[in-house]
């Protein structure tokens, strides 16, 4: 069992729990909780950075297109972009389905949080930096192109759902060698692990903060894996990090949505 730190919807502070992964539950208040009862807000405040093609398996996938124009070669730096906060949503909150859109994309990734102000860290500092570990899921219109910011595919109001919690650091004795699974109405479509990126945890935030610096509540997304699950309307994702914990939404249409719940 484990401390982490979730945030209760509509509530305005984070609170600490014990959170038993084996169990499926939660200790809130002195009181057991399941996990499948909790709808909470995203437990991160800060800014979410996501890592393009830090998967070995999706950078092998555009080989060739990337010797090629507009890219002419393969990315030697990170690949970053921002999930800014109007795409933030909690566990069990829907994800909406923009109108005359049929498929989504689900982009399961393992979140570094960050408990301190990170500049040019030192990659044997880089645990010493990190808060805990959640679970992002970077939603995404299906679009082809890593060239121009996917802003319109990856940007719009509850494309990035977060948590349930921020476990904490010691949790995961060893962070780049964690299964992930995603889901979708109970079936298992994608699976693959943290031993799999091209930047392990340490090389990655080491690289990042080498040229900016990362606040504390500031969470770096390790990367999506290669060929993500698509998802359409009425599909429940359910994405597990071992470890880490469970994230489940449901997809909606957006126009059955008002304030990012159903009428």
């Amino acid at each position: 069992m484990h401390s982490g730190t979730i945030k209760g919807s509509g509530m305005l502070q984070e609170e600490t729990v014990l959170i038993d992964n084996t169990e499926q539950i939660i200790i809130r208040n002195g009181k057991k909780q399941s996990f499948q009862d909790l709808k909470l807000d995203p437990p991160v405040s800060g800014t979410i950075y996501g890592t393009l093609l830090n998967y070995k398996g999706a950078l092998e996938k555009l080989s060739d297109a990337l010797n090629k124009d507009p890219y002419k070669q393969p990315p030697k730096a990170p690949i970053l972009y921002i999930k800014p906060a109007n795409t933030m949503i909690g566990n069990g909150m829907p994800i909406p389905l923009p109108e005359g859109v049929e498929e989504l994309e689900i982009g399961a990734s393992l979140g570094i949080v960050f408990g301190r102000k990170a500049t040019q860290v030192q990659k044997e500092e880089v645990f010493d930096y990190i808060a805990g570990y959640t679970i992002v899921n970077d939603v995404s219109i299906p679009h082809e192109s890593v060239y121009r910011p996917a802003i319109r595919q990856k940007c719009r109001d509850g494309f990035c759902p977060v948590g349930p919690w921020v476990i904490e650091r010691d949790a995961v004795p060893n962070p780049d060698a964690l299964e992930i699974r995603v889901f979708i109405n109970g079936e298992l479509k994608q699976e693959n692990t943290t031993a799999n990126l091209i930047r392990s945890i340490s090389q990655l935030v080491a690289d990042v903060t080498e040229f900016m610096s990362l606040d504390e509540g500031d969470v770096l997304l390790v990367g999506v894996p290669e060929n993500p699950p698509l998802v359409k309307a009425g599909d429940q994702v359910h994405i597990e990090i071992d470890g880490v914990g469970s994230l489940e939404n449901i997809v909606v249409h957006e126009d059955e949505l008002e304030g990012g719940v159903l009428k």
